[in-house]
């Protein structure tokens, strides 16, 4: 059983493979200039760091957090396994100190595999029957991974078959720059479809002419081929009721697609 955080830093470390670090460093874009830059991987599957994580049953929240701060990716998913695990085993003010100490804690959540890995198990329970400001701050913030916790986070809300708070944070980040936001609020919207398509068909009737090509894509993966495409065209998409047609007899019509 690992008792501390330099203990459990030192385990990370030495199930590390260099060949699988070269690897992750491209994969998660490491490279100056691209979203994951700067960041160092020791090479550590995720099923080891998992195992790892119920060893570590004994370390703290203050140690959990500490460990967030490591400049080595691995060692801060090890941290979120950590967080997700007591929140999950803890009481409600347990789990409302993890919730504020991963927020507080948010720009080190620094790529998307670990906001993806903890939002839904973090911050989704907590705000569930509770007031969803906490949602509007992440939307608007200007840090990439604040705003995928936002969206990602309801995939918790999804689960239980409550859409609304995916479907708002979705429609407040339509315009959002990011492809990782893009590929986040699809990846979310296609989860609403697989529950409930009347409830995607509707949003996307509405948005989908302002949606990023990508965020689209991702979204309607799993619609028939022909449908697909009529969305990739946007020929499902609903116009102004004041926008006129044109009939076959040259005269004008309002109408919704």
């Amino acid at each position: 059983m690992i008792e501390t955080g330099a203990q459990a830093r030192e385990k990370v470390m030495s199930l590390g493979d260099p060949v699988r670090a070269v690897g992750a460093q491209r994969y998660f874009k490491t490279a100056p200039g691209e979203y994951g830059e700067g960041d160092v991987f020791a090479g550590v599957s995720v099923p080891k760091l998992r195992k790892l994580a119920r060893e570590c049953k004994a370390l703290s929240l203050a140690d959990a957090v500490r460990l967030l701060h490591d400049p080595v990716h691995e060692v801060r998913f090890l941290a979120l396994l950590l967080m997700v695990q007591k929140f999950q085993e803890g009481n409600a003010a347990q789990q409302q100190r993890v919730y504020a100490r991963y927020l507080k804690n948010a720009r080190f959540i620094n790529n998307w595999d670990l906001v993806d890995v903890s939002a839904e198990h973090i911050v989704g329970p907590y705000l569930r029957e509770r007031d969803k400001v906490p949602l509007e701050k992440l939307v608007r913030s200007p840090l990439l991974w604040e705003r995928r916790i936002a969206i990602v986070s309801t995939f918790h809300m999804i689960r239980q078959h409550t859409y609304s708070d995916t479907l708002r944070v979705a429609e407040r980040l339509l315009a959002d720059t990011e492809d990782l936001i893009h590929k986040a609020v699809g990846w979310m919207l296609r989860e609403v479809g697989k529950r409930d398509g009347q409830a995607l068909e509707a949003f996307l009737r509405s948005h989908a002419g302002q949606m990023p090509r990508t965020m689209l894509r991702y979204a309607i993966e799993r619609f028939p081929e022909p449908r697909r495409l009529r969305y990739l065209k946007g020929e499902c998409v609903r116009r102004p009721l004041n926008t006129p047609q044109q009939r076959p007899d040259g005269s004008a019509e309002t109408r919704v697609v």
